[in-house]
């Protein structure tokens, strides 16, 4: 059986925090041969460089992020355990990075991510928003703890990571209250006989609405396009502008941007994801994402 040498991590763990073995032999009050020694023997048992020559400075390898990110957490659980048999409160919280495709809707990924914080221990939330194929390199890399994507990983990738499906919305038509009072009453034909706003063509919302246009004869009228779908409802605010939104946050979306709903459809679903390295999920702040999503929010 393969055992780890916490020693060898401890002085890893102080080099990568530190900066350099100078300034962690200094804190473990250690000479730097002893220092380097032990990190290359940490090196040797797990057979993998932890860090490379950067000009005259060490920085951490891939694999060295990972491992340092386990020895924080290795470590951090340490202090607990002390805390804890001296009957001192903790404080410390779960720590979570979440990857945000930037195409989700802003209101969404508020709704999905709430249960997180709202469990009996507390949670350091960070979010990172970005292109989804960026976001899956940072999770192959465990940068990330999650990735919330409109569309599945795609089949092929390189990224070893599993979909978990959280659920789906129908999509609404919103518009200020004057226009809307006036196109509900020929919905959904009245969508092109106003200026339309919508996402962009690289989206997979968009490809469902350019298809149900189709499907319905509608020519739409379209007057802006945007990646941010939280930008294009400040654009639709109070106007005569129509704008898509999920009917999940659809007293969101009325509430905070002065429309009124012009009509809704079931044939357009906009559907979520929570990708993971993990296929059975463990994370407590995770679990309770996707616990919540398909029982409450998509329920």
């Amino acid at each position: 059986m393969q055992w780890l040498n916490y020693h060898h991590l401890l002085y890893f763990w102080m080099v990568a925090r530190e900066g350099s073995v100078v300034k962690a032999a200094a804190e473990l009050n250690l000479t730097q041969p002893t220092i380097s020694g032990q990190i290359k023997a940490l090196e040797q048992a797990l057979g993998e460089q932890l860090f490379q020559r950067e000009g005259r400075g060490l920085v951490l390898t891939e694999v060295g992020r990972l491992v340092y990110r386990y020895a924080d957490d290795i470590f951090a659980l340490g202090r607990e355990l002390l805390n804890t048999l001296n009957d001192r409160p903790t404080g410390r919280p779960f720590r979570l990075v979440v990857g945000v495709a930037d195409v989700l809707p802003k209101f969404v990924v508020r709704r999905l991510l709430e249960p997180a914080q709202a469990l009996d221990v507390p949670v350091h939330l960070i979010c990172r928003e970005d292109k989804t194929e960026r976001l899956l390199a940072e999770l192959s890399i465990h940068e990330l703890d999650l990735v919330l994507a409109d569309t599945p990983m795609p089949p092929g990738t390189s990224v070893k990571a599993f979909n978990h499906v959280l659920g789906e919305s129908g999509i609404g038509w919103f518009a200020g209250k004057a226009a809307a009072a006036r196109l509900r009453r020929r919905f959904p034909e009245s969508l092109g006989e106003a200026p339309l706003l919508l996402p962009t063509s690289n989206t997979a919302l968009r490809r469902a609405i350019d298809q149900w246009f189709d499907t319905h004869g509608i020519r739409p009228h379209i007057v802006g396009e945007f990646e941010d779908s939280a930008l294009m409802k400040v654009f639709g605010e109070g106007s005569g502008t129509l704008f898509p939104g999920p009917l999940v946050v659809e007293k969101d979306i009325v509430r905070q941007h002065d429309v009124a709903l012009v009509g809704r459809t079931d044939e357009i679903k906009e559907r979520y994801f929570a990708i993971s390295v993990e296929k059975k999920l463990r994370h407590p702040a995770v679990v309770a994402i996707s616990e919540a999503a398909r029982s409450k929010l998509f329920g």
